[in-house]
């Protein structure tokens, strides 16, 4: 038996995330496939089979999947899960769109957002918005889980390229169909990658100040930009630089955190960073008891100040 990974890419690249998965596959110590989903994905199938630990990459090339639904992957997924003890994806929008399915349609237990892997079968998340880390036992012969991709290393490329096989596919589904996608072209690190995060809060006031405040930092430090849930609520952000728990979970070197109060909600996304700090004007901000450091002032005479200084 071995462990699938089902990857995630833009297109035309692997996204690092994919990567973590890689290592975290490693616990098993069992062969470890890649599948990749799309259509004329050659080039990344080739990645992917460069990636050092990888056995085999199984390649679900289609014109029903170029722009790939749910539905359609957990398909194919499902179709090749009776050969794998472990199916992971990484805890990304698109893992957790899609693992689910797969695990109702084989009945089993669906493990979401594993920190650490301790058994075969014995796995840590978080429970209760990050307050608490449970461990947790599933006992069926299919394990199906997907896996915080901060919490893993990035696995690295070398070694011979493994095997590529061609995976069958279906026609896919006629009950779902895919309309449009809009993306956000930005020449800063993708926020689940970056190694510094400059993120602000409802403080920040509007959509114009968060930017002339925040970019100009972000851009000095060549960091990514990120918002909690109220300022994206709010239209201060676009949605997918929301950190938090039902946003991106980040781990960076260095966090920022800028007129944010430090809701559970929020710092369930931020927390492991490696150094954070924090910039308020209120001293008893909650976000300072997660700090390292932080700085009691006005945000729009600090932050500017900062920037300058750098």
């Amino acid at each position: 038996m071995s462990v699938l990974i089902l990857a995630e890419h833009d297109g035309h690249h692997l996204k690092q995330a994919t990567y973590r998965a890689v290592t975290a596959a490693q616990h098993w110590q069992l062969p470890v496939h890649v599948l990749v989903t799309g259509h004329n994905i050659t080039a990344i199938a080739q990645q992917a089979a460069a990636i050092q630990g990888v056995t085999q990459v199984m390649q679900a090339d289609a014109v029903a999947l170029a722009h790939p639904l749910a539905e359609d992957v957990a398909d194919v997924i499902v179709r090749l899960s009776g050969q794998y003890q472990v199916i992971v994806a990484a805890h990304t929008a698109f893992g957790k769109n899609v693992l689910p399915r797969v695990a109702a349609l084989r009945d089993v237990a669906m493990l979401s957002d594993v920190v650490e892997i301790k058994g075969s079968k014995t796995y840590v998340r978080p429970i209760y918005a990050g307050s608490i880390y449970a461990t947790v036992e599933s006992t069926d012969t299919l394990q199906v889980l997907t896996v915080r991709a901060s919490s893993f290393a990035l696995a690295v490329n070398g070694g011979a390229a493994s095997p590529i096989v061609m995976v069958d596919t279906a026609a896919g589904t006629s009950r779902v169909r895919w309309i449009s996608e809009v993306h956000n072209v930005s020449e800063r690190p993708a926020l689940a990658s970056a190694r510094v995060v400059v993120s602000g809060g409802r403080s920040l006031g509007s959509a114009e100040k968060f930017q002339a405040v925040l970019a100009p930092l972000a851009e000095k430090l060549g960091a990514a930009l990120g918002a909690t849930r109220a300022a994206v609520d709010a239209g201060f952000a676009p949605n997918d630089i929301q950190v938090g728990q039902t946003g991106t979970v980040v781990a960076p070197e260095l966090y920022i955190a800028v007129g944010i109060s430090g809701a559970v909600q929020h710092t369930a996304g931020m927390k492991d960073s490696k150094v954070i700090v924090a910039i308020n004007h209120d001293a008893d901000a909650p976000i300072f008891q997660v700090s390292d450091y932080y700085l009691v002032a006005d945000l729009f005479e600090a932050v500017p100040a900062l920037t300058k200084a750098i």
